[in-house]
């Protein structure tokens, strides 16, 4: 079994940063594709950034230039390091790792952009 815990959430002001990780543990024996995705309130799921076990990486348009996406392929481990943050950005962000031909789903973390 495998499992993605989230870590990093948090409130934060307009214009602040935070880092949200998400760790895989269990039987893992190679992640293809790692992402965030994130959804808001009322609206639908999407993709914020993706990372391949090479390292090639996609952002959606409305991030690219204040977010970066990275990870740590000893560890299964995936970062995103969100800067200049904006009260549009709230959401609960969620990672997706997949591996083999299975893809799988951390629980969630809550990211609130608020003065």
């Amino acid at each position: 079994q495998v499992q993605l815990v989230e870590s990093g959430g948090g409130l934060v002001q307009p214009g602040g940063s935070l880092r949200v990780s998400c760790a895989a543990s269990g039987s893992i024996f190679s992640i293809y594709f790692m992402g965030w995705y994130r959804q808001a309130p009322g609206k639908q799921r999407k993709l914020v950034a993706g990372i391949t076990d090479s390292g090639t990486t996609n952002y959606a348009d409305s991030v690219k230039g204040r977010f970066t996406i990275s990870r740590d392929n000893a560890k299964n481990t995936v970062y995103l390091q969100m800067n200049s943050l904006k009260p549009e950005d709230t959401a609960v962000y969620s990672c997706y790792a997949a591996i083999g031909p299975n893809g799988y789903w951390g629980q969630g973390t809550q990211v609130t952009v608020s003065s």
